[in-house]
């Protein structure tokens, strides 16, 4: 049984890719299902493969759900569609677009086949990330989630210098006895 290794690159960043490790005998819905775990993507958006050329011209769609939208050729369904039946050469290609509002594309790039499979591998499975992916619903830092929640509980996007409107409402002979303030006004609260 041949296993098929697509590199799957986000469309605007080719630094950041995937290598996903499937059997051909598998269905394009194995695939999809992968790509969004790999990326850490939800499911809960529309979706659809094109077969590719090298040139990276859509071709015949591969679709999750016949969409309301105007075909060239009927689509085929993922759920039917074997990985081997799309393969028309040893470079083959695929785009693979997700959430058509956000408007998601991943380029898949078929880099090796063997005939070897691994009993420790449970397929489909991601055998390689390169990069930091980019969130679903907003952009990923370095820092990742547990930098997010903290900004989002401290407001650290915000353009204050770390003062809220305490600070600024103290006089020269505040509570803390520090005398007189810079940048404040020194004439005292009016109570």
């Amino acid at each position: 049984m041949a296993v098929l290794k697509f590199r799957v690159y986000l469309e605007e960043d080719e630094s950041i890719y995937r290598d996903i490790v499937i059997k051909h005998t598998q269905h394009f819905i194995d695939l999809h299902r992968t790509i969004l775990t790999a990326y850490e993507f939800d499911s809960k958006h529309q979706a659809t493969f094109y077969r590719s050329n090298d040139s990276w011209q859509r071709g015949r769609e591969i679709t999750l759900a016949v969409y309301d939208k105007s075909y060239k050729a009927p689509p085929l369904m993922m759920e039917d569609t074997s990985i081997a039946s799309e393969i028309r050469d040893t470079n083959q290609r695929f785009i693979y677009e997700y959430d058509f509002v956000k408007g998601w594309v991943f380029l898949i790039e078929l880099i090796n086949v063997s005939k070897e499979e691994s009993s420790k591998i449970a397929y489909p499975s991601v055998s390689r990330k390169e990069g930091v992916g980019p969130m679903q619903y907003g952009t990923r830092g370095l820092l990742g989630p547990k930098f997010a929640e903290m900004e989002e509980k401290y407001d650290l996007q915000g353009n204050e210098e770390g003062f809220g409107e305490e600070g600024e409402e103290r006089s020269s002979s505040d509570e803390f006895g520090f005398g007189e303030a810079t940048g404040t006004d020194a004439g005292g609260d009016d109570d």
